[in-house]
């Protein structure tokens, strides 16, 4: 299994699959790569995906110390750098889209085209989920509170057909404090004064009916990222990548494949 290693001495699992144009896609926080599992092979036709483990999930190293969406952004280049890629699109679902927003505005020259899936502007200017959908993951009953974790990311009709494992609840090889980093990492970012200095083609995806990370992030990255699209998934939850797999992919793959 390849790694990475970082400045600070870091290991980082990485996978590389498919070939054509380089493809970074980045899942949401306290995940490992098999987020990407079950649409992978989606864009492994067409492009050269290349995935990683964030420190502190899956084969990569979980050191107990800070973790920010800034500093995975420089984990992925460290990434990049080993694999000897100097410009790649980028798909960030989630977390990982707070992680792209970083990559992009901070690195113009790394990245062609960029997607930010469910993911948020954080800080004073992002849409927090409300108290209860707070309080139905805290619950003490910890089957209930998987379930309802369950229920942000898909509908319960897809649920009834699609009985798992599923791969987007979360690492479950993660220590504690891993969890615990990965948690003050996604709450801490704060990109909004970072993105207009965004300059690549961006598109911005986002189920309606995703109450995890609320779907009114949606219209505010767009409109502040310049020259942004906005596209909304009729009836999706936080999973809509996964779940709404035939209206997803086939829109991230257009948007990818422009020349202009």
């Amino acid at each position: 299994m390849p790694y990475a290693t970082t400045s600070d001495g870091v290991k980082l699992s990485y996978q590389v699959r498919g070939g054509g144009p380089p493809l970074v896609l980045l899942q949401g926080q306290a995940n490992d790569h098999r987020w990407w599992d079950s649409v992978r092979a989606d864009f492994d036709g067409t492009y050269q995906s290349i995935t990683l483990d964030y420190r502190g999930t899956g084969d990569s190293d979980k050191p107990d110390e800070p973790y920010t969406t800034r500093g995975f952004a420089t984990d992925v280049l460290t990434v990049l750098d080993e694999v000897g890629v100097e410009r790649a699109h980028v798909y960030g679902t989630s977390m990982g889209g707070r992680v792209a927003q970083w990559l992009a505005a901070g690195h113009p020259a790394r990245v062609g085209r960029l997607v930010l899936g469910c993911s948020s502007p954080g800080g004073a200017h992002g849409i927090e989920r409300s108290n209860e959908v707070r309080r139905s993951l805290a619950q003490p009953d910890r089957a209930a509170a998987e379930r309802a974790l369950l229920e942000l990311m898909y509908t319960p009709a897809w649920l009834a057909t699609h009985p798992g494992p599923h791969h987007t609840t979360g690492d479950p090889r993660m220590p504690a404090h891993a969890r615990r980093r990965h948690l003050a990492a996604s709450a801490g970012h704060d990109a909004w004064d970072a993105l207009p200095a965004i300059t690549a083609p961006t598109l911005v995806v986002h189920g309606t009916d995703d109450v995890f990370n609320p779907a009114a992030n949606a219209p505010l990255l767009a409109g502040r990222i310049p020259g942004a699209e906005l596209r909304m998934v009729e009836g999706a939850r936080h999973a809509y990548f996964e779940e709404f797999r035939q209206v997803a992919s086939p829109m991230v793959l257009e948007f990818l494949s422009r020349l202009a």
